[in-house]
This record gives structure tokens, sequence and C-alpha cells, in this order.
């Protein structure tokens, strides 16, 4: 596939959806509500808020394509930013509200606390899956199978230092969902990494948090 099919893919959806085209809306549920489920429930914890997370992200994208720019990055990045932002919006909100009836734990601080972990989560959950296989690979192998970095290149089949590469530019990925900053320097709890792009990690004031 040519390396700008993606985004030609992308630009074409959007003016579909400009258009509105009803079976556009349709393809790109196909394609994305498993990742925005997957992202809200990550965060809230709960089936039911999940999906209406899930329809929430639809119905705002099929009301405002045009919000969408494809120069600022991939659509996929921009659906996700949209899940992880609503998830997180709707966990601080139903927790502000039960900790105001008396019926929440904890302190506002232990809420904020809460909710910077769940969206630290649901962002490193997105990096892992969509970084490249030979990342993911790696990490699986050495953090899940608890492979050292000899170990783990035998088993791909590469050089030890290819191994050591590829553990190194995982990690610098997986780190981001930690120190993810917004424009006022502050760390950001909404905006996941898509660690699909040829640089390293670069997060700009604009744009769909483009990494690797």
């Amino acid at each position: 596939m040519p390396k700008d099919a993606p985004r030609r893919w992308d630009r074409r959806m959007q003016q579909r959806l400009a258009h509105g085209e009803a079976a556009a809306l349709g393809e790109l549920y196909d394609r994305f509500a498993s990742l925005v489920h997957s992202l809200a429930h990550r965060v809230l914890g709960d089936v039911a808020a999940a999906d209406r997370v899930t329809r929430d992200v639809f119905t705002h994208i099929w009301e405002n394509p045009e919000a969408y720019d494809p120069k600022q990055g991939p659509l996929r990045s921009w659906i996700a930013t949209l899940a992880h932002q609503q998830a997180v919006h709707r966990l601080r909100h139903t927790e502000s509200a039960a900790l105001a009836r008396g019926g929440g734990a904890g302190t506002p601080e232990e809420l904020e606390r809460k909710v910077r972990r769940a969206s630290a989560a649901a962002r490193a959950d997105y990096i892992v899956t969509a970084m490249p296989a030979p990342l993911r690979a790696a990490l699986e192998l050495a953090y899940f199978q608890r492979r050292d970095y000899r170990q783990t290149a035998a088993d791909l089949g590469v050089t030890e230092d290819e191994a050591r590469r590829r553990l190194r530019l995982g990690l610098q990925l997986l780190s981001t969902a930690y120190d993810t900053r917004d424009t006022h320097g502050t760390r950001d709890t909404t905006a996941p990494a898509d660690p699909t792009g040829p640089t390293g990690p670069s997060y700009g004031a604009h744009g769909y948090g483009r990494a690797l």
C-alpha cells in the first residue's frame, strides 16, 4: 500500500462525512468503534458508560466533520483523542458529582489523581496497541514474558543491538503516556500519543499527539 494511502482515506472519509453520507459514518464506526470503546472503558471501568462515550464520539464526528484537520495528523489519532477527552470529562464529572453529594470517597486532590491515573493507563494501552509490531513484540517479550534483551533478540531472530533499539524506542513511546504536556507546560490528561509516525516523540501545541 502506498505510504500516503491512509491519509488519502482520511481526507476522503472527511469529505464523505461533510456531504452527509450516512454510509461513511457506518464505515467509520465499523473501523474505529472498538478503539473508542476500549479507550473509554479503560478510563471509566464501566461498559455502559463506555457505550455512551462511544455514541457521543460518533455523534460529534457526524455533526462536526470539519473539526478534523488532516494536516494535523491521522484520523485514527483524532478519534482516539476525542474518545479520551470525552471519557476523562465524564469520569471527572461523575466523580465530582458523587463527591459533592457526599457519596464519593476521598478529596478533590485524590479525585484528580484518580483521573490522571485512569487517563495515563488508557494512553499507555493506546500506545502499545498502535505502536509498530516489532516494537510491541519486543516489549511483550521483555516485560510480560521476562526475557532479557539477549533472549528477546533470539526469540525475534534479530541482533542484540536491534533488540535493544526496539526496547529503547518502545519504552520512549510508552513513557509519553505519563509525560504528555499541554500548551501551558502542565500535564495533559486527554490526548493519547499516536506511535505511528516516522520520527521520535513530538507533541506540539497543535496536532493530535503524533509520536515515533
